[in-house]
């Protein structure tokens, strides 16, 4: 909502809204004069007499201020659908799936404006590298990551489309994994009349739209080796994070290609990016620099901090597939060094239907600390809560897994917990990610330092007593 704000005010309307919290997406609006009010209600129609009201489907339909617009005679539209009047309006690059989005539109985002192209962007997370989530741009073309989640990527057509994966995560609007493969295959017919599709050939149901000739014959592939219109092979994972590979293009070598951020689900993102630079023309030289130089999205396995020898990473994932290609990443970063897991599940509905799922990823960390469901939207279902995911792991994982009842609570136990030597990733999509700023505020105010020693624990016994080391 706070991209879509940034680029209407680009756009020269003038723009205002209203959030229940004040966040950094808040503070970086009013910079651009879009005033802002906190809380939601029927005054704000009073206040601010707007032609058009947008809000997202986080928003209930039953909401005050929807139902004082609509008594007012004031136009009402969903955020997808505003977005698609824009992204229509321009030759669009639409990054659609389940997963990878984010990373995929950003990495795509940043190799168009280093080549000259000057797009519009309209991205769900904040590049790292650009410092922000939307802009207008004075070219032609418009990369946008479109939302599957409430079904508003329907309404985009765009002249070049990238699939990242298809899976069932959006449980509340999807009833079945069925529901979802329709909604993506409407999507693909929604294309702009000779439109590319470029999709990833690993995943099984974009192979299952293949196999059910759902997939335009000119379409562009991508995977591993060279089975693929583009391809990684030879992958190597640097210890402490990145990676490399060798580049295929319809098979044959293009070059070696090496990556800032880590994990084998960024190397196909990659993999995407490169797909579309090459149809547009984009030199591979600028394509390959941009990749190294690429730092990723905010809440993407991002680095947070470190204290007393321990690293804290934070990730936005909060679907067991995302969980785990984060956790592999990791592990293939820190080798040896214990993974301490702090998980927030996000939203009653998708904790019901994939809880067992949940706990068969999570039980590869070294420790892990479950916090209450993130409720969203969503009133709370009878028995449908963390413990459900605790019940369901292994027996031999059950010893490693504690509760939490807050994110202070969550804080003070990995203060407790983790030790010299020890990674500690929050994860989830909710405010989860304030736990590792609290943990460090915590290290802070105790006096320990990034290359300072901490007392090592095994068994409640202290068995190698470095001193702290007071700032």
């Amino acid at each position: 909502m706070s991209g879509l704000a940034l680029l209407l005010a680009e756009l020269d309307f003038e723009v205002s809204g209203c959030d229940m919290i004040h966040t950094s997406y808040i503070d970086k609006v009013l910079k651009e004069d879009v005033a802002v009010v906190l809380g939601h209600g029927s005054a704000h129609m009073d206040k601010f007499l707007p032609d058009l009201l947008i809000y997202s489907s986080a928003i209930p339909e039953d909401n005050a201020e929807i139902a004082a617009a609509r008594s007012k005679g004031v136009a009402v539209a969903k955020r997808g659908e505003v977005l698609s009047w824009i992204f229509d309006s321009r030759r669009g690059i639409g990054i659609a799936g389940t997963h990878g989005k984010t990373t995929t539109s950003s990495m795509i985002s940043m190799i168009l404006d280093r080549a000259g192209f000057n797009p519009t962007l309209a991205i769900g997370g904040e590049l790292c590298d650009i410092g922000v989530n939307a802009k207008l741009g004075r070219g032609n073309y418009m990369v946008a990551e479109l939302d599957e989640s409430d079904g508003s990527f329907e309404k985009f057509h765009p002249e070049i489309s990238v699939i990242t994966n298809i899976d069932w995560d959006h449980v509340n609007f999807y009833p079945t994994y069925e529901s979802v493969l329709h909604a993506f295959t409407r999507y693909i017919d929604n294309m702009k009349e000779g439109g590319l599709l470029v999709y990833c050939a690993e995943d099984p149901g974009l192979s299952r739209l293949v196999a059910e000739g759902l997939v335009p014959d000119d379409s562009i592939s991508y995977g591993w080796g060279n089975s693929w219109n583009w391809g990684a092979a030879q992958v190597q994972h640097k210890p402490g994070g990145g990676v490399t590979y060798s580049l295929l293009h319809d098979g044959k070598l293009l070059g070696e290609v090496e990556l800032s951020i880590s994990g084998e689900h960024n190397i196909l993102n990659a993999l995407a990016a490169c797909a579309v630079s090459h149809k547009l023309g984009i030199p591979f030289s600028i394509v390959k620099k941009t990749l190294r130089d690429f730092r990723g999205a905010k809440r993407r396995l991002q680095h947070i901090g470190s204290f007393g020898g321990i690293d804290v990473y934070d990730d936005y994932g909060h679907h067991p597939r995302e969980i785990a290609a984060t956790l592999s990443a990791l592990d293939r970063m820190f080798p040896g060094r214990r993974l301490v897991v702090a998980f927030q599940p996000h939203r009653f509905t998708r904790t019901k239907a994939l809880y067992r799922e949940f706990a068969e990823v999570l039980s590869k960390a070294g420790k892990l600390l479950l916090l209450p469901v993130y409720r969203a939207d969503e009133d709370p279902i009878p028995g449908i809560t963390s413990l459900l995911i605790a019940d369901s792991l292994p027996e031999s994982s059950r010893f490693m897994c504690s509760m939490a009842v807050s994110l202070e609570n969550a804080a003070a136990q990995l203060e407790e917990i983790c030790v010299e030597g020890d990674v500690v990733l929050t994860i989830g999509a909710g405010d989860v990610s304030l736990i590792g700023e609290l943990l460090l505020a915590r290290a802070k105010q105790a006096g320990i330092q990034a290359g300072c020693a901490i007392p090592v624990l095994a068994g409640g016994h202290l068995v190698d007593c470095h001193p702290f080391q007071r700032a």
